[in-house]
């Protein structure tokens, strides 16, 4: 089984988590971008793939020309995935491989995940 997701640009680890309080939970980026999976994935009925041993292939396409940390990105995008049902733990990951791809008007994400 092979699922092509073409996602909003995943928030960056910087952002991700805030304190609040003296607690750290998720930023208003984060919860926003794991509602936008979460409403991806039912629209377009992408497949569980429940706790077989996984690759993903991403490639992340940045919003303008300022730099960023590609391996920042894939912990909100897993997690992200995780919540909406599409895999039971980001751990089932045993190949990943990440790219930059074009600028794109308010970036992007795609990422092809199959069954190893």
């Amino acid at each position: 089984m092979i699922a092509t997701l073409q996602l909003p640009l995943p928030p960056s680890m910087n952002t991700y988590w805030r304190n609040f309080r003296g607690r750290t939970i998720l930023s208003q980026g984060g919860r926003d971008y794991k509602l936008a999976v979460q409403e991806y994935v039912t629209v377009n009925k992408v497949p569980s793939f429940g706790s077989n041993r996984l690759m993903a292939i991403i490639t992340i396409f940045p919003r303008d020309k300022r730099s960023i940390d590609l391996d920042n990105r894939l912990k909100g995008l897993f997690d992200a995935l995780q919540d909406a049902g599409v895999f039971d733990d980001d751990g089932q990951f045993d190949k990943i491989e990440i790219a930059r791809g074009s600028i794109k008007s308010g970036g992007g994400c795609t990422i092809v995940i199959a069954i190893l």
